[in-house]
């Protein structure tokens, strides 16, 4: 695992957990997806043909959506504070 790439999921765990060592919740899972959705964004607008990695982000964009509604359902505040921090709607 490259070290630039733990750092970060050591920033977002310690940015959205609820401790250091908070990486199930719902809103750590959805920001690593989020960190990970923008990387492989970049890739593909590199490498357009890469259909394989494009279903990949498929998924991961579906997984982040289905966490989305979840926490939108359990936890309303939280999910007002996880939309702001990460961008993701206007």
């Amino acid at each position: 695992m490259n070290i630039s790439k733990l750092m970060n999921k050591v920033d977002v765990v310690a940015e959205f957990g609820k401790n250091e060592r908070d990486t199930g919740s719902s809103c750590v899972q959805i920001a690593l997806l989020s960190h990970r959705i923008k990387h492989l964004t970049e890739h593909l607008k590199v490498h357009r043909k890469d259909f394989h990695s494009r279903r990949g982000l498929l998924a991961m964009t579906n997984r982040r959506r289905k966490l989305l509604g979840y926490v939108k359902l359990n936890d309303p505040e939280s999910y007002k504070e996880i939309i702001q921090k990460l961008n993701l709607r206007k």
